[in-house]
């Protein structure tokens, strides 16, 4: 067992009562990468929740074989029982169905919230945890309420991520400034579930994460939700290094358009409709405008398709089409409400 470990994880000086909550489907090598650097961390997490979309009996396994190589490492959670009395460190969450990221999201932060759990450190199943992390983020969670480390690309570079979110129109900032200055943070309007932490009181206040988006803009539109109650803010510490190489094509040495799907790309376009659900009921859905974020949007995704996956413009495009079709119906529908708050529960 691990001298540090130990002593970190019994003096308990990292984030009070923090869930790690893992989505993951059909990618159990990039899991197991995952899985032995949570064995690295020099502060232990409260609970890693693992939510399997594929409900796979080779996850589960690893799942148990998880929880048996943190309780030699770091024993009993030092906060004690959670709120339904058990005391695995460890917690395997499968899903009957594919929920997608959107909806893996907002059963790993319920089951966590059920649990008990104060602080929610969300992450996909192609990343790996820096030995040091909690302890990096631990100091921003005196003042902040969501909070998102940077991040190391595949190749061991920096990874620049648009945390400035447009509201007018709907898109993140291409131009938003990569450097954090003395403070060393930022504060955002938006969010990424590669890494983004948040308090119980947030949840509370703003609800769970919407599964209606199954993939994509879900985190976004949860940072933009977030900002309505609290300051948001990146910082510059690192704390994840991603694991899956993708095709993307680079621009001006520092920003990347990455490779995707005909599945992401309809997700791209549909999911706007959610967003503009949102915005209109905080009063900020400007038609013009939002508008011309939607043909950016269309714009930027055949840029992709042209630069990154040329050999998928027979069927993306109709991808794109398709979805911005199903955004339409989204957005007409009046009887649509928002995630509710948990605060009432």
């Amino acid at each position: 067992m691990s001298e540090t470990n130990t002593n970190k994880a019994a003096g308990t000086p990292g984030i009070p009562k923090l869930a790690i909550v893992v989505v993951t489907f059909k990618r159990q090598e990039l899991l197991a990468k995952l899985f032995d650097s949570f064995c690295t961390l020099t502060v232990a997490p409260w609970r890693i929740v693992i939510v399997d979309n594929e409900h796979s009996d080779k996850t589960e396994r690893m799942v148990a074989e998880l929880g048996e190589r943190t309780d030699e490492l770091w024993g009993a959670p030092a906060d004690g029982p959670d709120a339904e009395g058990g005391t695995a460190r460890v917690v395997y969450a499968p899903q009957d169905d594919n929920l997608g990221g959107a909806g893996g999201f907002s059963a790993g932060v319920k089951r966590a919230w059920e649990l008990g759990a104060e602080w929610f450190w969300v992450m996909d199943d192609d990343v790996m945890v820096l030995p040091e992390a909690i302890e990096r983020l631990e100091p921003w969670t005196r003042d902040h309420r969501v909070i998102q480390g940077s991040r190391l690309d595949y190749d061991g570079g920096d990874f620049y991520w648009q945390y400035h979110f447009i509201e007018s129109l709907g898109i993140p900032n291409p131009i938003a400034p990569a450097a954090f200055g003395p403070e060393g943070y930022r504060p955002m309007n938006t969010m990424c579930f590669e890494g983004g932490l948040f308090a119980r009181s947030v949840v509370d206040e703003i609800g769970l994460p919407d599964p209606r988006f199954f993939i994509y803009w879900d985190d976004t539109v949860y940072g933009y939700l977030a900002s309505k109650v609290t300051e948001p803010i990146v910082v510059a510490d690192l704390i994840l290094q991603r694991t899956r190489d993708i095709p993307n094509w680079d621009i001006a040495g520092l920003r990347q358009l990455n490779g995707t799907s005909d599945m992401n790309r309809y997700h791209i376009m549909r999911n706007r409709g959610y967003m503009m659900q949102y915005f209109r009921a905080h009063g900020d859905y400007r038609r013009i405008t939002f508008g011309l974020g939607t043909a950016a949007t269309f714009a930027k995704e055949v840029i992709r398709l042209v630069m990154v996956n040329r050999d998928s413009l027979k069927t993306g495009i109709p991808a794109l089409f398709r979805g911005m079709r199903d955004a339409r119906k989204i957005y007409q529908d009046r009887t649509w409400k928002p995630m509710p708050p948990l605060k009432d529960r």
